[in-house]
């Protein structure tokens, strides 16, 4: 999966209120996070998941630093491109017959329009491949659940604040 291109239909240029149309073929694949690319992760990070975070707890920026730091040395991180522009991060983590997927940010100009969702699709697609189940978690009250789910994945059990999910390989 990793470095591996996805074709997809997007238009090169984006619209004045920042919203991409979908028109011309452009390719979408993750590369390997390198350093310079911390400060990129933590923008994508507080921009999507800040929200769902400032509601419950507001929003700590040093505190969060420190998380991401941890985060960002404990799992292989990726940086997803489309063609040569940083658009978000994921996280997967090879863990024999199970994949952890996390860190899963898309730039709010890119979010809606389907990238996550075939992302996830080759995700699926590849674990599936390879006989690896997924797990995840996310925050309660995040909205990405339906993304989730529409995948299959499945609540397996939770604590105060957060959904663990798993999706069984189909080839198991």
């Amino acid at each position: 999966m990793v470095g591996r291109a996805v074709s997809l239909m997007l238009c090169s240029m984006v619209g004045a209120e920042g919203t991409i149309s979908y028109s011309e073929e452009t390719t979408m694949h993750l590369r390997p996070a390198l350093e310079s690319d911390f400060e990129f992760a933590f923008a994508v990070k507080k921009e999507a998941l800040g929200p769902h975070i400032a509601v419950r707890w507001g929003w700590d920026e040093k505190f969060q630093m420190a998380l991401h730091q941890q985060r960002w040395r404990e799992k292989p991180w990726f940086i997803v491109m489309r063609d040569d522009e940083r658009i978000g991060t994921l996280s997967l983590l090879d863990e024999g017959d199970t994949v952890r997927l996390g860190e899963f940010y898309i730039e709010g100009a890119h979010r809606g329009h389907g990238l996550g969702t075939r992302l996830l699709n080759d995700v699926v697609r590849d674990c599936d491949a390879s006989n690896q189940n997924i797990r995840l978690e996310y925050l309660k009250w995040n909205p990405v659940a339906s993304l989730y789910k529409r995948h299959g994945f499945e609540v397996v059990s939770e604590n105060e604040i957060h959904f663990f999910m798993l999706r069984t390989a189909e080839n198991r």
